[in-house]
């Protein structure tokens, strides 16, 4: 088993405490739709099997999600906390040491979720619902604080209020987080548990998302742990070229070393073998961390 579950004391699971720069966590997309922009698991038992793979390849955290980001079919907070629930339920009994978080704008889907055994509100969408924050502090679980530049959920980018490639929206991105890191620390969450994401694509086009990532250090020194899901986006199909989510892994790896030697302290990720190794040779470089297995020329 890769990454750094084994070391997790018998019986815990993964801390939040434990993803910070240099040592970054990997946080596994695990899609209970049907219609997701690039994998789904559509079922329980596949659910399941996805968590075994992405653990055993190194993932710290699973992300469950329950409502594609994107437009789509209406899905009811009943619908969603179905599809959902159950996941967590399962994957907290299998996999203890796991961190479950849950991909989710609704305070009503969080309750259940922290119920089931989640221990991270992963909010997309940009504190829409301030009750999500209450339910964090209530069950003393992390929560993810994202931009969208505004949207409402699972609406696109389209004529968003930074012009074609206005520096601000760092700037924006930047104030946007920490005003709801603010708002979950009066809500009640501590801070130890309350994660930044400048998110790509939500809200911004590619020029945005590539000026984000060129300046992820100003989102690091905030102290705050930074959590960057940059998997396949568009803004990395665009970097390449016109290419579809299934030919952008290699862009996205690209992306994530950058990332990661900027700070990122989290990687939410479709590709866990992949992005495990992309850290492991970046802070090998940095000299964050030590190579894994040195015997060349020494023996």
């Amino acid at each position: 088993m890769r990454g750094d579950i084994s070391s997790v004391p018998e019986g815990e699971r993964f801390d939040l405490a434990r993803a910070r720069p240099g040592t970054p966590a990997i946080m596994a997309v695990i899609n209970r739709t049907t219609d997701s922009f690039y994998e789904s698991a559509a079922t329980l038992d596949e659910a399941i099997t996805a968590v075994e793979a992405a653990a055993s390849a190194g993932a710290q955290i699973v992300d469950i999600g329950g409502v594609r980001a994107g437009r789509g079919r209406e899905i009811s907070v009943a619908e969603e906390i179905d599809r959902v629930c159950p996941t967590i339920e399962a994957v907290a009994r299998s996999h203890p040491h796991v961190l479950i978080s849950v991909d989710t704008w609704r305070h009503e889907v969080a309750e259940a979720a922290c119920r089931a055994g989640a221990g991270l509100l992963n909010d997309t969408w940009a504190g829409i619902d301030p009750k999500l924050a209450e339910v964090a502090a209530r069950h003393d679980v992390g929560i993810v604080c994202s931009h969208t530049g505004g949207l409402d959920p699972r609406t696109d980018a389209h004529r968003n209020r930074y012009g074609l490639k206005a520096g601000d929206v760092v700037d924006s991105t930047l104030a946007g987080v920490i005003d709801l890191a603010e708002a979950a620390r009066a809500a009640g969450v501590r801070e130890d548990r309350i994660i930044i994401d400048p998110t790509p694509d939500f809200g911004k086009n590619t020029y945005h998302s590539l000026r984000l990532l060129r300046e992820l250090d100003r989102f690091a020194a905030t102290g705050y742990p930074v959590l960057l899901a940059i998997s396949r986006k568009d803004f990395v199909g665009e970097a390449i070229g016109e290419v579809a989510p299934s030919d952008r892994l290699y862009g996205t790896i690209a992306a994530t070393a950058l990332a990661v030697e900027k700070g990122a302290a989290m990687i939410r990720t479709h590709d866990v073998r992949a992005t495990a190794d992309a850290i492991d040779v970046t802070v090998a470089i940095t000299g964050e961390a030590a190579p894994r297995h040195t015997v060349r020329g020494l023996r």
